[in-house]
């Protein structure tokens, strides 16, 4: 087991490898930039350096920095959380040549598993329900056009190298493709330095369902069963489920198993999420692979019992998996992201102090949170404050409990989504379970 691990990350995630790493007896070191010096991951961690001025650029994403700061504190290992470099291949392999284990997958597999097209092929390989597309990155318009009339419209395209909804353009008609397709090509240019597009059929009202993996160095890949994603604006989650509340025992079953299958193919190592569409005929298709740590992932923790964290850090030290004889889900459990965001703005970002800052609690309720009272947010970062994640016996009882959360979760001196989050889970259409990733734009438009 490692004896020094770097935090190459900040917020409540960094705090949450902070917790891991105590619990397993390894000792912590924080990086962190000017605008954060006074955050709690750089208050708990055993060691901490200072990494560069406030913008990501200079500090989060400054790889000779990090790479530095690990050297001077003779760190084994970085976890780079989720966000800035936790998908970088890059920065994975600069660790790697530096003798610094890089707590995730290795460079090669972030590298092929990031790009979508080459992923698609490999789950296709494994007998994976793929989307029906492109069978790789569209050369032309002309391939585009054909590929198109082949599978139906309407279609979409998407960046090869995309995330976050960029690079992204539904096509509904012949006529919308050539516009449809430079403007995806020069945004993906734009955002990936790749104008590289590939082609898929679009569902118009799926939902989005992803299956937690993790697997270790012995061969050994256990699914823990699947989150409902569908809750999302602009491609951005804002609240996850485990388990979904139209997957039954029967597709449960057949979607970990293509998970698992997909994940022995390529010899995946660490956390990770697989992540499919599924359609109105229950029928799912693999869209992408995540080869990080999620933010969701307490979700499954609390309907598994499974520390995902300490078991991600565990493999990367070369251990085994935990015996999971017979994977059980307890109860239900549902996550919700508090932002420092305005709803009634467009979710316009809402930096500042906190002036008060009271979290919730009581049975069956936890709370993931770097903020505290009169702590200032910076301006320069994401705006997740904390994550409100309940659980309970069933879907009824946790989503009363989420609402009994939000009600006694105070925050004052700045906007935050808490509003916006309750009107969602009182919704009568919510409640039932009855939803798909286009909920949030209808529940914008009745509110």
């Amino acid at each position: 087991m490692f004896k020094k691990i770097l935090i190459a990350n900040r917020g409540e995630i960094a705090l949450r490898i902070i917790r891991a790493c105590k619990e397993l007896g390894i000792a912590t070191v924080s990086v962190y930039s000017e605008a954060d010096e006074d955050s709690l991951h750089v208050r708990f961690a055993d060691e901490v350096v200072c990494i560069g001025p406030g913008p990501s650029n200079r500090s989060y994403l400054n790889v000779p920095s990090i790479i530095s700061a690990a050297e001077v504190t003779n760190s084994e290992a970085i976890h780079p959380g989720y966000g800035f470099l936790a998908e970088n291949a890059d920065f994975a392999e600069v660790c790697e040549s530096c003798g610094i284990k890089f707590i995730g997958p290795s460079p090669h597999m972030i590298a092929n598993m990031g790009d979508k097209a080459f992923a698609k092929a490999k789950m296709e390989q494994a007998g994976v329900p793929i989307i029906p597309g492109s069978k790789g990155i569209l050369k032309s318009i002309k391939e585009a056009r054909y590929i198109a009339e082949e599978i139906g419209f309407p279609v979409i395209l998407k960046a090869t190298a995309g995330g976050g909804g960029r690079g992204m353009r539904i096509v509904r008609s012949r006529n919308e493709l050539e516009n449809a397709y430079t403007m995806a090509r020069a945004e993906a240019e734009g955002a990936f330095s790749n104008p590289d597009l590939y082609m898929e059929k679009y569902f118009e009202n799926p939902r989005h369902i992803e299956v937690q993996i993790i697997g270790d160095s012995f061969d050994n890949v256990v699914a823990l069963g699947e989150r409902e994603c569908s809750i999302q604006r602009k491609h951005q989650k804002l609240i996850e489920e485990s388990p979904s509340p139209v997957v039954d025992e029967k597709l449960r079953e057949e979607i970990c198993n293509a998970a698992i299958k997909g994940a022995k193919l390529v010899n995946y190592q660490s956390a990770g999420t697989i992540e499919f569409l599924l359609d109105v005929d229950r029928k799912f298709y693999f869209m992408e692979m995540n080869t990080r740590i999620q933010v969701e992932h307490p979700v499954t923790e609390m309907v598994v019992g499974m520390d995902l964290m300490k078991e991600q850090i565990r493999v990367a030290a070369g251990e085994k998996l935990s015996t999971i004889s017979e994977l059980k889900l307890r109860g239900h459990s549902i996550e919700c992201r508090i932002n420092a965001e305005d709803p009634d703005k467009g979710f316009r970002p809402n930096p500042g102090r906190m002036e008060i800052f009271h979290t919730p609690g009581g049975p069956g309720v936890r709370v993931d949170t770097h903020g505290y009272a009169q702590y200032q947010i910076p301006p320069f970062y994401d705006s997740l404050i904390a994550k409100v994640i309940t659980h309970g016996k069933d879907r009824t009882e946790a989503i009363v409990r989420m609402i009994r959360s939000l009600e006694e979760f105070v925050i004052e001196g700045i906007k935050t989504t808490i509003p916006f989050h309750l009107k969602v889970l009182r919704d009568p259409d919510f409640q039932r379970g009855e939803f798909d990733t286009k909920f949030i734009e209808r529940f914008m438009e009745k509110l």
